[in-house]
């Protein structure tokens, strides 16, 4: 554990490809959907808790969240939670926390986690992490950590290395690419899954900014006397106001020259839809996941079934469907067609408003 390591968590999504379950109130980053007893932003702070003290911590998130971060990981100041007032992507949320180190931590080392991921083997991705630390400590280089592939999948971003060394030069980013491209990929060899997780010292990111984003650069340097004041949201409101919608990956990541990643095999999934839960999940003889002992099913397989607590269901003559119960929204439809969550979402919200959103 060192003192010069900062954690940021990038917490401010909505987790609409959870919904019913994940609502704007309370999103996905705040649940226990895997039922493992923590929600998901919970679970990655006490990943990074052994390597990273607790001040050390920085959590960027809506600021309609900050009181549920706060409740989740009391052991964080307010100071600590980083509130965007508009989302914009992880560029800005990732600007944000660098030039808060640049003015307070200008010689720290720097880890950006999503919080919403699972990790299997802690004990090896904290090794990974650990090696990461040290490699980009010493070095004026960008880090992601790259995941060895396990199948085809579409829903993932890929990294192609330069070589099969531990820390190898990226040669480039692909995006989601279709089935045919994907199984290429893994035949390949030579490409990884994004895992969204960066490491850098943080004078590193801000050089990057600089040159591949420098209107980000201008945005936030230009508020630098603001940041850890009374006068930070107000100027971070109109900072934010100003950026445009980007990613770290498409604005900084795939332009930058000096990017490296470290190949992991950890057990990861960024459990992004609930088809992914349905992965992860135990089943029963029939193939299906059910999320208590209250479900009865009859003919039933292949399918997930999310209820309640205290709820009773009984379901006969489904296969391959998502059944997600709240007190307020029921939701059956087929897995394949999980997709279409978000025109459900907006079909809800044209007839009936924000509430059941």
């Amino acid at each position: 554990m060192t003192d010069n390591t900062y954690c940021v968590i990038m917490a401010g999504g909505i987790g609409s490809r959870f919904w019913p379950k994940s609502r704007r109130s309370k999103p996905k980053q705040f649940l226990d959907i895997l039922g493992t007893g923590k929600s998901f932003i919970r679970a990655t702070f006490e990943r990074f808790a052994a390597t990273v003290p607790a001040e050390n911590f920085l959590v960027v998130t809506n600021r309609s969240y900050k009181d549920l971060v706060l409740e989740h990981i009391p052991e964080l100041a307010e100071h600590q939670v980083l509130c965007e007032p508009i989302g914009r992507n992880t560029a800005p949320c990732i600007a944000y926390a660098a030039y808060t180190l640049r003015k307070t931590s200008p010689d720290a080392r720097m880890i950006v986690t999503p919080a919403d991921h699972l990790i299997l083997n802690e004990t090896d991705f904290r090794a990974v992490i650990e090696e990461s630390l040290d490699f980009a400590g010493r070095r004026d280089v960008l880090m992601t950590v790259g995941i060895k592939p396990s199948r085809p999948d579409t829903g993932y971003g890929y990294i192609q290395m330069s070589d099969g060394e531990a820390f190898s030069r990226v040669k480039c980013f692909t995006e989601k690419p279709n089935l045919e491209l994907a199984q290429t990929f893994v035949e390949c060899g030579e490409f990884l899954w994004n895992s969204g997780i960066f490491i850098w010292k943080v004078s590193s990111i801000i050089e990057a900014f600089s040159r591949h984003l420098p209107e980000y650069h201008t945005l936030f340097s230009s508020i630098m006397d603001d940041l850890a004041t009374e006068r930070e949201a107000a100027a971070i409101e109109r900072v934010f106001s100003e950026c445009k919608a980007i990613s770290i990956d498409y604005g900084v990541m795939e332009k930058a020259d000096n990017v490296y990643v470290r190949c992991g095999d950890f057990g990861w999934s960024d459990v992004g839809t609930w088809g992914s839960v349905y992965q992860l999940a135990r089943k029963d003889r029939y193939a299906n996941a059910k999320s208590n002992d209250g479900c009865y099913t009859y003919d039933t397989r292949n399918s997930i079934i999310s209820l309640p607590e205290g709820k009773i269901a009984v379901v006969n003559g489904l296969n391959d469907y998502i059944v997600v119960d709240t007190d307020d929204v029921l939701m059956i439809c087929p897995r394949s067609e999980e997709q279409s969550i978000k025109k459900y979402i907006d079909d809800v919200k044209f007839d009936k408003g924000d509430r059941h959103i």
